[in-house]
């Protein structure tokens, strides 16, 4: 994100472009140097006496290393990161940059960052003239960073794991939060090979103004029967229970609603379409859940469940027209100058449990670091991926944006509302951090328009819940046709 989807999240939905261009971070001099190291291809490989694969990405993250070195030396070289500018801003990536080329002598760093950096960095690629390192998550509308992985675009990352962190005796790999790197988003293919590193991470729940439920003297529900009879109570009050940005939000949502009602196995069953999956109890339960909850929601959300008009929806919640809605913590920064009721005061929460005592998850959402196959500098590019892991970057990250990177030791740094909110697994709440299987394309099917975008017509009663599972079991068959 969203910290993103960060966005979702993530995706995380956007207001309207911001056209800023490409941007010198620094004053480092340009190279027109345009050959490309091909390490990365000859290491890829497997030696055909079996080479182990550990010791693979250790030669490889040695000379990136070593690469990195001779840039520290004094070779000109330019390097292209294209970031999307999220809630967080753009501040922190200039000065992240600004940091990198201060370190590194003889390289220059050129930042585009826009909030439509598709629209950006798209027809530029298109004829060949790739960034080196992008930074945008996956679940954007685009799909972009989708596209590279299903077109086997992207790089395997894998050695930069093993690569210390400059200037720190540490490995990028021992750094990062467990789990992070292990998971179907980082891991797109099932190769065990890492080709998306995690950035900005947020967990991911349920929003509220915990002032109007204090004033109504109303507590927070712990399970979903507490749920419905909480809906009718503020239903007898003009508020509605629900609401939610745009549909792209509920990717957050029904990952965590499936591992509740599913239990893990399962869940891992469905991420990949499995035949009959959808026909379990368990599955017909998360279901029947949304579809009631539809019911529930204020009547406009589908109307401004857009990219131009989202934050109506979050008003809501400022309003008191809503009592909860899906999201990541970067809704505070989007919401930051929003008018709001005498009292409010935000309060997060992870989603209800299915049964009492049961499982309360929150989906945590995470920004992805990457780089295409068609960059130049992909040696460079991961000696300035490593260095997002320094705390000197974490710092300036955090500092400048608010964005927290999942690196050991980063919450117990935080205090006031970031400590409630990367604190709710230390009050019970299970972590969900996988998604729906990559597929090769398949046409007129995606996963948002299969699972998530159907809210929308659910709270309009465009389209049934029978109508939405018999939408689903079709599009799984064809993508699980096209599983990677």
């Amino acid at each position: 994100m969203k910290a993103k989807k960060v966005k979702k999240v993530l995706c995380m939905t956007m207001a309207a472009a911001m056209t800023l261009g490409l941007t010198a971070c620094g004053s480092g001099s340009s190279s027109d140097t345009s050959a490309a190291k091909d390490t990365t291809a000859a290491t890829e490989a497997k030696s055909e006496a079996g080479t182990d694969a550990a010791t693979e990405a250790k030669s490889e993250a040695a000379d990136t290393e070593q690469a990195a070195d001779t840039a520290a030396a004094g070779e000109e070289q330019t390097l292209k990161v294209a970031a999307v500018e999220t809630a967080y801003g753009q501040d922190m990536w200039k000065e992240v940059c600004a940091a990198f080329q201060k370190a590194n002598p003889g390289v220059t760093v050129e930042l585009t960052i826009d909030k439509k950096l598709e629209d950006i960095i798209t027809p530029a690629m298109k004829s060949g003239d790739y960034p080196d390192v992008i930074m945008r998550p996956v679940g954007g509308e685009s799909a972009l960073t989708e596209t590279f992985i299903k077109d086997n675009n992207i790089v395997d990352l894998t050695d930069v794991l093993s690569m210390t962190v400059p200037g720190e005796d540490k490995t990028v790999g021992d750094k990062i939060l467990p789990g992070f790197v292990d998971n179907s988003i980082t891991n797109p293919y099932g190769d065990g090979k890492t080709y998306l590193m995690p950035m900005f991470y947020g967990p991911c729940g349920l929003f509220y103004n915990e002032g109007l439920l204090e004033e109504k003297g109303w507590t927070v529900p712990t399970t979903w029967d507490e749920m419905w009879e909480l809906g009718d109570k503020a239903k007898a009050e003009g508020i509605a229970l629900f609401t939610y940005p745009t549909a792209g939000y509920f990717d957050a949502f029904f990952y965590s609603l499936m591992h509740e009602a599913m239990g893990n196995d399962n869940f891992q069953k469905a991420l990949r379409y499995e035949e009959g999956i959808w026909d379990t109890p368990e599955a017909k339960e998360v279901f029947d859940i949304v579809a009631k909850l539809a019911t529930y929601t204020e009547s406009t959300t589908p109307a401004n469940a857009n990219d131009n008009d989202f934050r109506k929806n979050q008003q809501m919640i400022l309003d008191n027209k809503a009592l909860f809605m899906p999201n990541g913590n970067w809704v505070i920064g989007e919401m930051a100058d929003a008018p709001r009721a005498d009292g409010f005061k935000w309060g997060f929460t992870a989603l209800p449990a299915v049964k009492d005592g049961g499982e309360r998850a929150s989906y945590t959402f995470f920004e992805q670091v990457w780089m295409p196959k068609g960059a130049e500098n992909q040696d460079l590019g991961k000696q300035f991926i490593a260095y997002l892991y320094t705390d000197e970057a974490a710092g300036i990250f955090a500092e400048k944006g608010g964005a927290v990177q999942p690196i050991q030791g980063m919450a117990d740094k935080l205090d006031g509302d970031a400590k409630l909110y990367y604190s709710i697994y230390d009050t019970g709440a299970v972590a969900v951090m996988d998604a729906f299987a990559t597929t090769d394309p398949v046409e007129g099917v995606t996963v948002r328009t299969t699972f998530f975008d159907p809210i929308n017509s659910l709270v309009s009663g465009d389209k049934t819940v029978d109508e939405w599972v018999e939408q689903v079991k079709k599009d799984s068959d064809a993508l699980r046709a096209a599983l990677k």
